[in-house]
């Protein structure tokens, strides 16, 4: 019995969680990435001191997902904890202090428990781009960049991937690491129905980093941001302290701000200073501004997705292995997309050993 070859699609953190689920059952994982760089959603640049993210900044400490991949990568020493707490609401004329918990409902996350957010976040010391690098780093040639996927179809042994920029390859298994559309797309052909995929609705998500000198920021500046009540009005619906939230953001005598905007035609970095200036009191010019905007940034499921992904899942059975992962499926959080990748490699490299022993 050869090696188990099975094929992930994608190299976002729900992806290479899975390969390297694939790899420690000691099956040959192949990732299949269409652009050039790992990571999917999670970005962080480091710039003159600065670290700067463009997708999530952490994640909760009462979960263990992350931090249990980060022991086996050999990476722990690289978690740091939350370093301010609290936050507060802009009212529209003035910012009060929100209770523990409550900044979250604000944003419309509603389904995180009170107790896990109590006890804080993490983080990475140099950025959530410590984990995804350690991952793609371990992996080494098993990711395969540039490297589309256009057509999955079954074979004898498996599937038969037909692979943009590279040769068609035929897999004993495969785990769909994707968004939940192009998921939809490459299940298709295989005769699922996917409308659970379909029905996933993709929110637009749009951040802009900026740096000041600290004196050109009040130094009476608390917690670790702010969220607009919906009221008030503005483009600014939340914004972080950058600087202040995690140990290591910005060099000595500076300072890291986060602003979370609605979707605007105009300069989005000239906008969040704008607003920002007047509610903070800053005094300065920003020193550069960092803008990131996906067209495609938050899942958001319509009532009943959990049940629909089950009932998808239980159709995925009758198939040779080949399983669903990612925040298009079982949640948009990092650990959320940590686990369920995992899962999803337990779940083909279990089945296709259940489908040897059968055949044999």
């Amino acid at each position: 019995m050869g090696v188990t070859r099975i094929a992930v699609v994608g190299a976002g953190i729900s992806g290479l969680a899975a390969a390297w689920e694939v790899k420690r059952g000691s099956a040959e994982a192949v990732v299949l990435e269409s652009e050039r760089h790992a990571g999917g959603v999670i970005v962080t640049e480091r710039r003159d001191g600065f670290i700067v993210e463009g997708g999530p900044d952490g994640f909760l400490a009462a979960e263990p997902e992350l931090q249990q991949l980060a022991a086996e990568l050999g990476i722990t020493d690289r978690l740091v904890d939350q370093i301010a707490r609290g936050s507060f609401v802009w009212t529209g004329r003035h910012l009060d202090r929100l209770p523990e918990g409550r900044a979250a409902a604000l944003l419309g996350i509603t389904d995180i428990a009170q107790e896990e957010i109590q006890k804080g976040f993490r983080s990475f010391a140099t950025g959530m781009a410590d984990i995804t690098d350690a991952l793609a780093a371990r992996l080494g040639s098993a990711v395969q960049y540039a490297h589309g996927v256009a057509t999955i179809e079954p074979s004898r042994n498996g599937y038969r991937i037909a692979i943009t920029g590279g040769p068609a390859a035929e897999f004993d298994g495969v785990i769909l690491a994707t968004p939940a559309w192009e998921a939809a797309r490459l299940l298709a052909p295989l005769g699922i129905p996917s409308r659970e995929l379909d029905n996933v609705v993709y929110h637009p998500s749009l951040t802009v980093s900026l740096a000041y000198r600290q004196e050109h920021v009040p130094a009476t500046l608390e917690g670790t941001g702010f969220v607009t009540d919906p009221e008030a009005g503005g483009a600014v619906r939340a914004c972080t302290f950058a600087s202040q939230k995690y140990p290591g953001r910005a060099p000595a005598g500076s300072r890291l701000l986060r602003a979370f905007l609605t979707p605007a035609d105009d300069d989005a970095a000239a906008l969040a200073h704008a607003e920002l200036a007047p509610i903070l009191g800053i005094s300065g010019t920003p020193l550069w501004a960092r803008a990131f905007s996906w067209a495609r940034g938050l899942p958001r499921y319509a009532p009943g997705h959990a049940q629909s992904v089950a009932e998808l899942r239980r159709e995925l059975t009758r198939l040779p292995p080949v399983a669903i992962a990612g925040a298009g499926v079982d949640g948009a959080g990092v650990s959320a997309c940590v686990r369920s990748g995992r899962e999803a490699a337990r779940t083909v490299l279990g089945n296709w050993h259940h489908a040897t022993r059968i055949n044999t």
